[in-house]
């Protein structure tokens, strides 16, 4: 007898699954239904209210889209001058911005200090758990290594299911500062027992901040200059949080609206996250602008990058998909205020790198994008580098593999995805069920003979 659901067969089905699974496009316009919950002018649809980050990049007028220099809020506050703020005091920012997130203001010196301590009391992992859940059972994908500890540490928790504030806010100090750990960790073991190499276990300090200690436990000889830990904490300060819309906070409201508990919200978030339409630009990015290095002789020369960028847009170059990956973005058109935060210090970064001639490049495509996308495009719209077009460069100036850029995503945003799990449960109240329209025909049953 054929094994018909045998996996070499199943191929038979592709053409019945499309048939039956395929709705017209016309029919989302017939019954006004917003594909991707974005509205025809590319505004996102509005489905919540939040008070733990604002993303602005244009203003509506008159029904037409103005674009705007972007801006970017944590709780109120302008993203540039929190880290103005850390930068000039010449301390890191990211656990000061966990503190915000989480708790609706800046702290004041003793609360940054108890909470710094806290996170740094936190960071080890229960006994045994790196090596019966990680070790044990190395992913070759560490986002799925990292939802998958997310669920185990349920069972590390004596009230997994105690959805009150102060418990819920326990469980997400917990798991902001075991994320490093746990990522590092499940690269490591993907080192090891996928590609060979040494096994490094190194345990996180706690006087130091996530940055250095993420740092300390990806590179085997555990050492870093001050500077990279610098870059590295701006770029998980920036991302952090970006407004309630984006697909794994949504996530996060979605499933915290059920009354589920802490850990299958956050794995729910990483899922989403390790999307490569979500989580994976960074990666893109890296990518092209690699392959950008090999096809263009002189880095230098407008014309010759032009060449490859529009060649690029037009389906011809890298992916041949007609993207400039890190130039556009949904909300911001003039700038996006986390891009020129993190190319001022990439290119600081660059100097002691010896990368400079990289550095340029990236600033050269950023220049020349707009020109070519309106040559090309012809719709005027406003585009700008985004932030996952400097972060694969930084990540790769410390020397970051790839396959950790959307892990580290994970290793911030946990921050902004455990305030908006603690906002949905203070004033959400409903469980979020938008509606779903049927548009299939009606069907006579046929008895399994007569078929």
């Amino acid at each position: 007898m054929k094994d018909r659901f045998d996996i070499k067969h199943l191929n038979e089905y592709t053409d019945l699954i499309n048939h039956n699974s395929k709705i017209p496009l016309d029919l989302y316009e017939k019954y006004s239904v917003k594909r991707g919950l974005r509205n025809k002018d590319g505004t996102g649809v509005l489905v919540g209210l939040t008070e733990i980050g604002d993303v602005h990049g244009y203003i509506m007028e008159e029904g037409d889209k103005i674009p705007v220099q972007g801006r970017l809020r944590y709780r109120g506050y302008n993203v540039q001058d929190i880290v103005k703020g850390f930068q000039h005091c010449r301390r890191h920012g990211f656990e000061e911005t966990a503190f915000l997130l989480l708790l609706g203001d800046i702290p004041k010196t003793t609360d940054l200090d108890d909470f710094y301590a806290e996170l740094g009391k936190r960071r080890q992992l229960p006994d045994s758990f790196a090596e019966d859940m990680i070790l044990k059972a190395p992913s070759s994908n560490i986002m799925n290594k990292l939802a998958r500890s997310i669920l185990a540490l349920y069972s590390f928790d004596e009230n997994p299911e105690d959805n009150s504030i102060p418990n819920v806010l326990a469980q997400s100090m917990n798991l902001i500062a075991q994320f490093p750990t746990i990522v590092a960790y499940a690269f490591q073991a993907k080192e090891h027992y996928f590609n060979g190499k040494s096994l490094y276990i190194h345990t996180p300090i706690p006087t130091l901040s996530t940055a250095e200690n993420l740092l300390l436990m990806v590179r085997p000889d555990k050492k870093f200059t001050p500077l990279e830990a610098e870059v590295l904490d701006l770029a998980l300060v920036l991302h952090a949080e970006h407004g309630g819309g984006n697909n794994s906070a949504f996530s996060t409201h979605v499933v915290s609206s059920s009354g589920t508990d802490t850990y299958s919200a956050m794995a729910a978030a990483v899922g989403s996250l390790k999307g490569p339409l979500h989580g994976g630009a960074a990666i893109r990015v890296r990518e092209m602008m690699e392959d950008l290095m090999k096809e263009v002789k002189d880095w230098k020369d407008e014309e010759e990058v032009t060449a490859y960028l529009t060649a690029t847009l037009k389906k011809q170059k890298y992916d041949k998909k007609g993207l400039i990956y890190g130039m556009g973005h949904a909300v911001y058109t003039i700038s996006d205020p986390r891009a020129v935060l993190l190319r001022a210090r990439a290119g600081d970064l660059s100097l002691e790198a010896g990368r400079t001639d990289e550095y340029n490049l990236y600033c050269l495509v950023e220049k020349l994008s707009q020109d070519i996308f309106d040559k090309i495009k012809g719709n005027g719209k406003r585009i700008c580098a985004n932030v996952d077009f400097y972060s694969g460069f930084v990540y790769s100036m410390l020397n970051i593999p790839s396959e950790l850029y959307t892990p580290i995503f994970a290793v911030s945003r946990i921050t902004g995805w455990c305030a908006h799990r603690i906002e949905e449960i203070v004033s959400g109240g409903r469980i979020i069920r938008p509606a779903y329209k049927s548009v299939s025909v009606k069907k006579e049953y046929i008895s399994l003979t007569d078929r």
